[in-house]
């Protein structure tokens, strides 16, 4: 008979690493479907342990690392806005056991500073959601293109970041965001991230900027703008998961 204590290790790295959504969504819990294998703590907690389960053992184990997407933006940029929606949000809610997004909002501006003071002005609305978007990825990490992708598809994207976060981070105060913003650690961020696409070669010549595995290209950023999904399939190296490849994946699934 199997030991709890080596069940319990045993499913813990089993979900420790997992980032699939389950498909059918049954139960109402506090984090979104996207979220709900995430962990053991959370598969339970939102009743769907078997299914977490069934897609995990789909999933194909990474014999390569994943491929690393930096976009480089300005937060109300409509052809940043554009790209997240049509392009970046779909592929990587795909792809995400193959692809690591890091978002880099910054300011563009030839004036910015390169010391760790970067204020934002009254009437600079981009300049101040910049720096919160900036906050959200330090603060939530993995979760934090989910948030980005749910305040940049609304219309008022500064009114909808609370409840953005609240639906994907849960546990993360907005008052924590506003300590960022207000307090050091902001312009900090926002100076750093202007040092990164300054430091970039060649430099960023327009937004969004896209680099892959820290280079950039113009074939695959223009092939990004319009097939990312494809591009990135063609990118990893390892074995390709079935949804790149068109592979049918028929699981264990009861209906009500």
């Amino acid at each position: 008979m199997t030991s709890p204590v080596l069940l319990s290790l045993f499913l813990l790295g089993l979900f420790g690493q997992s980032r699939s959504a389950v498909a059918h969504p049954k139960p109402a819990c506090r984090y979104p479907p996207s979220q709900w294998c995430r962990s053991l703590e959370i598969a339970i907690q939102c009743k769907v342990l078997k299914q977490c389960m069934e897609l995990r053992g789909v999933t194909p184990q990474q014999n390569a690392p994943p491929v690393s997407l930096s976009v480089f933006y300005q937060s109300l940029c409509p052809a940043w806005r554009r790209f997240l929606s049509q392009q970046l949000f779909p592929t990587w809610t795909m792809l995400r056991d193959i692809l690591t997004v890091h978002l880099v909002p910054y300011s563009s501006s030839k004036d910015a500073p390169s010391t760790w003071f970067f204020p934002c002005q009254p009437g600079e609305p981009e300049c101040a959601m910049n720096m919160i978007e900036a906050c959200v990825v330090q603060l939530t990490g993995s979760s934090a293109l989910e948030i980005i992708s749910c305040m940049e598809s609304a219309a008022d994207v500064l009114t909808a970041a609370r409840p953005c976060l609240h639906l994907y981070a849960p546990a993360l105060s907005w008052s924590s965001v506003q300590s960022c913003v207000n307090g050091s650690r902001g312009p900090q961020l926002m100076t750093r991230n202007t040092q990164l696409a300054r430091a970039l070669t060649p430099a960023p010549a327009h937004l969004p900027w896209v680099t892959f595995n820290g280079e950039f290209s113009e074939e695959h950023e223009d092939r990004a703008m319009t097939s990312l999904f494809t591009l990135v399939c063609q990118l990893y190296q390892g074995i390709k998961p079935p949804v790149c490849t068109g592979v049918p994946v028929h699981l264990d699934r009861g209906y009500c």
